[in-house]
């Protein structure tokens, strides 16, 4: 049976998690310079599986308009440069020799709109991962047993604030990339 300090506790890590996801989302998103993490969220078809491609090759920023990948197993070439030609990154990777260059274009007013959509819309992805572990907490809020209705309420009003704290700091992180990616 858990109590009521064990459910807040457990609710915060899961919203924390989500925090946690849209900071890796968000850092996978180009603003103005080559990141290695861009390609974070890539995910390549492997041994028949998918896999992050930081699983299957590495992944480097020689200079601020380039990335280069270089596969672990070169036989994987191919897929690796199918996945982030597919990937909703807008890029267009060719391969050379044993590695794989991938060139960035250019921020121009459009391409930066289009990522502030996207990063607006993994900024909602965690929006929902907060709102789903409060829902979840009070869930077993309310299935609680031999715990009066006044400390119920309590916790509910403490589930509700860490909700409310945790959708502050994921709007500030949203606002900051948004200035991030707008800044030429």
């Amino acid at each position: 049976m858990m109590t009521i300090p064990e459910i807040l506790k457990d609710t915060r890590v899961a919203m924390d998690k989500a925090i946690e996801n849209s900071k890796r989302e968000f850092a996978s998103i180009r603003s103005g310079k080559a990141s290695p993490n861009m390609l974070d969220t890539v995910r390549v078809d492997v041994y028949g599986q998918q896999m992050q491609l930081n699983q299957v090759a590495s992944v480097s920023s020689p200079d601020p308009r380039s990335l280069i990948v270089t596969p672990y197993d070169k036989g994987q070439l191919k897929a690796i440069e199918k996945a982030i030609r597919e990937s909703d990154l807008g890029l267009d990777p060719s391969t050379q020799g044993g590695l794989i260059r991938v060139p960035l274009p250019s921020m121009n007013e459009q391409r930066r709109k289009e990522l502030v959509k996207i990063v607006a819309k993994l900024a909602e992805d965690g929006r929902i991962g907060i709102r789903h572990s409060r829902t979840d907490g009070r869930d077993k809020l309310k299935k609680l047993d031999k715990v009066s209705e006044d400390d119920v309420k309590l916790a509910e009003k403490d589930l509700q604030k860490a909700h409310d704290d945790h959708m502050t700091q994921l709007e500030s992180l949203l606002k900051a990339k948004e200035a991030e990616i707008m800044e030429v």
